[in-house]
């Protein structure tokens, strides 16, 4: 496998989902270790603007030909953009998955929950861990 490409500037989950804040909009997306096992992606199921979810909830689902997967909200939030572009080409999210390739965009609920989510250093050992 090439070398992962981990933004230091994003915090990451478990679940292989990055997020980026700004002020009090945050932008999430899958990682490109998350895009890489996917393989090729084939279709995004985005939830409705407006749509509230809590921290840990699944939001969406992506499908390769491979598998499909639940995408989880970092943290809380309010939808307040999706990713158009994907509707047509999802495979933008394999070879672009930090900046073309971003999900969501939500208006944030609680800025404090972020605390629990990875720096790139930790979300690079947790790769390498697996």
């Amino acid at each position: 496998m090439a070398e992962l490409k981990i933004l230091p500037d994003l915090k990451y989950t478990k679940n292989d989902e990055w997020l980026k804040i700004e002020g009090d909009i945050a932008t999430v997306g899958i990682t490109d270790f998350a895009q890489d096992q996917l393989n090729d992606i084939v279709y995004v199921e985005f939830p409705e603007v407006g749509a509230s979810f809590a921290q840990g909830q699944a939001f969406g689902v992506v499908e390769s030909v491979k598998a499909a997967s639940d995408i989880f909200i970092p943290i809380s939030g309010t939808i307040t953009a999706v990713n158009n572009d994907l509707e047509d080409t999802p495979e933008i999210i394999n070879s672009d998955p930090y900046t073309k390739g971003w999900l969501i965009k939500f208006k944030l609920k609680d800025t404090a929950e972020a605390a629990s989510l990875m720096d790139a250093e930790a979300y690079k050992a947790y790769c390498a861990d697996r």
